[in-house]
């Protein structure tokens, strides 16, 4: 089933053995377009500590509960690497975060998940001139915040319309399926979905997600369908819902 980012901020994480704090961000890859890892905050457990949790630790999604399972241990959790707040991931950290698990690390293994071929206009390396949520140097410069995100512009080809207000992912797999899209004040707060196939590329300097369509083919779209080039719109397009 396809969740969105924004409805899983908050959601509560239970390991084998007890709570350990709730959900605060997603980092995902945004050349594969899947989530890397969910960023928790571990509250009064680890004094506000915050740890990352792999897909591959992901258990049952309950909803109705708001809870995310997770098939790792407190111990296991806490004896993590830490990670440094408000900085992006090195492939460094990576490295000993996977080894710390006994996990092989995603990048050597096979089917990442949800390419696209999207391309990446990359910040500018002085941590001084780097803007909020741009990567430094020896950070993964694929790895992004979703939090860090919501809010970019869109930038069709020809002219802004509406802002990113989440991420459709798929709660088995955890690849990204959709931008979810406020389009404007004139399609009065709906929202709409615009495929990862339709990014051009994302601009962080800029905090822009430019996209292969026009502002006539994102505006005529109904709410929760995917825009896409050409006349009309096309049900077949949408997503499952389970």
């Amino acid at each position: 089933m396809l969740q969105n980012t924004q409805d899983l901020t908050g959601y509560k994480l239970a390991a084998s053995d007890g709570d350990i704090g709730h959900i605060k961000d997603f980092y995902f890859n945004d050349e594969s377009w899947a989530v890397r890892y969910a960023v928790v905050d571990t509250g009064s457990w680890l004094s506000g500590r915050l740890v990352l949790l792999a897909p591959r630790a992901f258990g049952l999604l309950e909803v109705e509960d708001k809870k995310l399972g997770v098939n790792l241990t407190r111990k296991q959790i806490e004896d993590s690497p830490p990670i440094e707040t408000h900085r992006p991931v090195s492939r460094q950290y990576e490295e000993k975060y996977y080894g710390h698990y006994g996990w092989p690390v995603y990048w050597e293994g096979s089917g990442v998940l949800g390419a696209t071929g999207a391309t990446v206009v990359r910040p500018p390396q002085d941590p001084e001139q780097r803007p909020a949520g741009g990567p430094r140097q020896r950070d993964d410069i694929h790895l992004r915040s979703a939090k860090a995100v919501v809010g970019h512009d869109i930038e069709a080809s020809d002219g802004s319309i509406g802002s990113v207000s989440g991420f459709m992912v798929d709660d088995k797999s955890w690849a990204i399926r959709a931008l979810v899209v406020e389009a404007g004040h004139w399609y009065s707060g709906k929202e709409i979905l615009i495929a990862p196939a339709k990014v051009a590329r994302i601009s962080y300097e800029e905090s822009k997600v430019f996209v292969n369509l026009t502002k006539a083919e994102i505006e005529r779209t109904d709410e929760h369908h995917l825009a896409r080039t050409g006349e009309g719109s096309d049900s077949r397009a949408d997503f499952p819902t389970d």
